[in-house]
């Protein structure tokens, strides 16, 4: 049996779930399928033809290795902004993005119109505390352009050991000339999961990413929430661009009963799988809003489309990232590896993410007294995004598109995040209402 991983990928390039099945095969009786692969094998003459031309008349000796590795990283680039090849460097490197602990400087990236582009720094790393801001497009690593550099080979180029330096050239609009910063890289330990209490009924739960600890985690603070008398909850999924899919599964279930669909997949065979709620706290009724924004991606989307779908949780903010495909690692022989998207994922209610993002119920901008807030980038403004599979809008409602994004948490307060303040009002009015109780009339009143 070989080992085929699958995972989904987040908006900045979060790796998830690991599952093994049997190798691929094709059916005997599919003569299409046999015509393509000889058509392929065909083809497969002028690579070799142009591969010795290269290796026996270059100017300069190249290596074989060299020439098929950059040939396959060209015909990934064919396909969506989330397929690519990794060597086995990089390989190696995209398994510690699920354990939440890296070497690096915190920026999540992504490719839009051809340029390596900032999604957003993480609060609190590097990048954050020397002013790298959504949208700057990143224009050299280290004196090396970015022009036509994968993404992963970006991301390769930035983590390193704690304490070494790396320097970003970065392009920002309205800005005449290039900025350059150099940082310092840090262990980036993302805590995935914040809680406290907004006062003595409302608490508030915030996740930065779905990592193998999540779920884990979520379930402390919740615990500790409802010690304190919580009665209502925000749970933020805001600036969360995704993660492990079994870390959204298992957030997903503390929230809803068991046997409930969470989210199911689809491939392009029509293969249908689905993912279905364990009901681990499903008993809780407490009011709920979930907030999101264009920065809320992939797991974000799966969690807060099946809580919406279910009527769980009111949804609270912008439209989000819009990343609503499934990727396939799949190991290669010499240690390097294979991203394919292979699916795509759909809400309980048959809503497809790809493209169009959650709605809110409620939708709220975020504002901020001074300064620009950043563009927003979402998964249809990157190069080669997969087409949106059919109309899901009601016919008539438009939902109004934000021309700005959501500033960095570290630069909203509390009592300035319009967002927030609007959840904590609505759920004191549900608290009311609940609590108020029709006068009783007297038959002598009558």
């Amino acid at each position: 049996m070989s080992k085929i991983n699958k995972w989904l990928v987040g908006a900045g390039g979060l790796l998830l779930i690991a599952v093994s099945v049997t190798s691929l095969t094709i059916s005997k009786g599919s003569q299409s399928a046999l015509s393509a692969v000889n058509e392929t094998y065909e083809d497969l003459k002028i690579f070799t033809e142009v591969l010795s031309v290269v290796e026996k008349n270059y100017v300069e000796e190249v290596k074989g290795k060299d020439l098929i590795y950059g040939a396959i990283r060209g015909m990934l680039n064919t396909l969506d902004p989330h397929s690519a090849f990794m060597n086995p460097e990089v390989y190696k490197e995209v398994q510690v993005d699920t354990k939440g602990e890296f070497g690096g400087l915190g920026i999540q990236i992504g490719i839009k119109d051809n340029r390596l582009t900032v999604i957003a720094p993480l609060e609190g790393t590097p990048a954050d505390r020397v002013g790298i801001k959504a949208g700057d497009w990143i224009i050299k690593v280290n004196d090396e352009p970015t022009k036509d550099m994968t993404l992963l080979d970006a991301v390769q180029k930035m983590r390193g050991p704690k304490g070494t330096k790396v320097t970003l050239m970065v392009q920002r609009e309205g800005v005449a000339e290039p900025l350059v910063f150099t940082l310092t890289r840090e262990l980036i330990k993302i805590e995935s999961v914040k809680g406290k209490m907004l006062d003595d009924e409302i608490g508030y739960i915030r996740l930065t990413q779905f990592q193998e600890q999540t779920a884990r985690d979520l379930s402390s603070v919740l615990r500790k929430l409802k010690e304190s008398k919580m009665q209502s909850l925000v749970l933020d999924l805001r600036n969360n661009p995704g993660g492990l899919l079994s870390a959204a599964l298992e957030v997903s279930e503390q929230f809803l009963p068991a046997g409930k669909m969470i989210v199911y997949t689809k491939a392009r065979d029509g293969k249908k799988e689905e993912y279905n709620s364990k009901g681990i706290g499903g008993s809780d009724s407490y009011p709920m809003i979930v907030l999101v924004n264009e920065g809320s991606a992939s797991a974000s989307e799966i969690v807060a489309g099946a809580l919406q779908d279910w009527g769980r949780g009111m949804v609270l903010g912008t439209l989000t990232f819009g990343k609503g495909s499934v990727q396939t690692i799949l190991p290669l022989s010499d240690g390097s590896g294979l991203r394919l998207t292979t699916a795509k994922y759909y809400t309980p209610k048959g809503r497809s993410i790809q493209n169009t993002g959650i709605e809110p119920d409620i939708v709220v901008k975020q504002t901020v007294a001074k300064g620009d807030l950043p563009p927003v980038i979402r998964e249809k403004d990157l190069d080669r995004h997969l087409k949106t599979e059919g109309e899901m809008r009601p016919p008539g409602k438009e939902l109004p598109e934000p021309t700005q994004g959501t500033p960095p948490s570290s630069e909203v307060t509390e009592e300035e995040d319009i967002q927030l303040q609007k959840a904590v009002e609505l759920l004191k009015t549900w608290q009311i209402f609940k609590k108020l109780k029709p006068v009783q009339t007297s038959e002598a009143s009558r």
